[in-house]
Parts: structure tokens; sequence; C-alpha cells
């Protein structure tokens, strides 16, 4: 079973890559023992399990991930790297972070808890701003409202059973958006304008904030994914089928635009508890 986890992704266009890159990412993509689409999820998570399983655990691996998410559109190849050792970096801090230090020992030893945030530490020193930045976002056990922002009810594409997906690879029962980053920009933009003049609250302004940084980092020409990953198996097939928390968010932000407040009142509450009952399921026994 994957971890109760969605993602979103940005997969740049080669063209954003430096020469060096962009020569591996091509032969990469020609590779006939790299992770395809349908199993990537599995082996991504299996090298973190076996990792933490090791003796003693491995909060990150010592050296970056050469793999990959691609998707062809037409000729034009785009890339979405792993990054599974910043990733882990990243994720370590916040967890270290938000743990007692009297109950760090019991997940990690201190040694390697303290060798892995001195390893974090030269690596920000060696590099720039851009070197932080992840390609990929993670959110367990639910999908943040923010993250429906930048599609369209008309981009989703839903999968029961084994089948080709748009871009042209074989996936497993989920649930996936792509959109193109002209696209996300533009409605990250315009909720933000909404929330800020009709919400004013400032976790969601915040939220969506900090979603509209994020893109910006990323090539114009570049594509950005929603993935329920393993999400889905906390929704039987008829929940599936009955999200529509893209176009009910979307329906939100035009009655806040439009001043049909109780419609986006209704369409807000729909995703919100939609939301909160399968995150309720983390602490469910």
């Amino acid at each position: 079973m994957l971890p109760y986890a969605a993602y979103l992704r940005v997969y740049e266009p080669l063209a954003a890559f430096t020469p060096p890159e962009r020569v591996s990412w091509a032969a990469y993509a020609e590779a006939a023992d790299r992770p395809r689409r349908a199993s990537a999820l599995r082996a991504e998570h299996g090298e973190a399990v076996r990792r933490i399983l090791g003796v003693p655990p491995a909060p990150a691996p010592a050296q970056e991930s050469p793999n990959a998410y691609l998707r062809r559109v037409e000729d034009v190849l785009y890339v979405c790297p792993w990054q599974s050792r910043l990733r882990s970096w990243l994720a370590f801090s916040r967890f270290r972070g938000a743990t007692p230090e009297r109950l760090m020992e019991r997940f990690v030893p201190t040694s390697v808890a303290e060798q892995t945030a001195d390893d974090f530490d030269r690596f920000k020193r060696r590099g720039d701003s851009a070197s932080l930045r992840t390609h990929i976002r993670t959110s367990t056990w639910h999908v943040p409202t923010s993250w429906f922002v930048p599609f369209d009810g008309n981009e989703r594409w839903l999968v029961l059973d084994g089948r080709e997906s748009p871009g042209g690879t074989t996936t497993t029962r989920n649930l996936i958006y792509v959109t193109s980053m002209a696209h996300a920009r533009r409605r990250s933009a315009r909720a933000l304008q909404i929330v800020r003049r009709h919400v004013g609250a400032a976790a969601v302004t915040s939220e969506v904030e900090d979603l509209a940084r994020w893109l910006e980092e990323f090539h114009p020409h570049s594509l950005v994914e929603l993935d329920y990953g393993g999400i889905v198996h906390l929704m039987d097939d008829e929940k599936l089928q009955d999200d529509q928390s893209v176009a009910e968010l979307g329906a939100a932000l035009t009655g806040l635009e439009t001043g049909e407040e109780e419609l986006a009142f209704a369409m807000y509450r729909r995703v919100i508890l939609r939301w909160r009952s399968i995150q309720l399921l983390e602490s469910a026994n």
C-alpha cells in the first residue's frame, strides 16, 4: 500500500535545464530500466522505506536521486526530478523542529540526526536559493485546498483501473489534473485577488500566496500536475467519481467575485467538509 499522500508536481521542459542536465535527462528518458510512471511511486516509496528500516536509519539518501517523472507532449520532453535527498532533508528538518527532543531519539539516533542536519547545512552553504527549490510538494492524508486553485474541472483525469493517461503512460487507480504553467499562474493570481478582496483570512491568503510564489520559480512553459497518489485508497470508487473539488472551489471563487455569496459558501463548504472527513482518518483507530 502506498502512503496516504498527494503530490503537486511541476514538469519543466528540457530547455529549462543546463546543457549537461539536458543531455543527462534526454538519455534517462531513453533508458529501458528507469522507473515507469505506473511503478514510480512504489519505487520512490520503497527506497524511503529501506532507508528508514536500516540500522541505523537514514533520514536522507547519501546521494541525490537520478530519477524523475517524465511527460511528453508532442515532441517536447518535460522533466520533474524526484530530488529525493533534498525533499528528505526538508521533511526531516520540519519533523525535527516539530518533535520534542526527548522523543527524537526514539525515531532517529541523536548522532544520525545531527549528521543529517550538518549535511544539509553544508549543502545550503554551497548552493543558492534555487538549490532549495523542489519540483514536488507532498501532503499526507488530504489535498490542501490551495492545490485545487491552479486547475480547471475539465482537466480532471480519473482512472479506476489501469489504462493509458493523456501523458501516454499507463497508470493505476488514480485521480490526476494537469495544466499548463500559464493557466496555473493566471488562476492562482485571480484566486489571490479574490480572497484578498472578499475573504481576508490570513491563513487562506497565505496559502494561496505561497503557492503562487512557488509556481513563479519555474519555466513559464512548464506543466503543473495534481496527483491524488495514495489518497485514492481512502476513497471508494463512488467518492472518487463524486469528487469535483477543483470545479467546486472554482465555483466558490466565481461566486465571491460576482456577489453570489450563498453559492460561494455552499461550494466552499462542500470542499472543506469532504477533505476534513478524509483527514480525520489519520487519527481513526
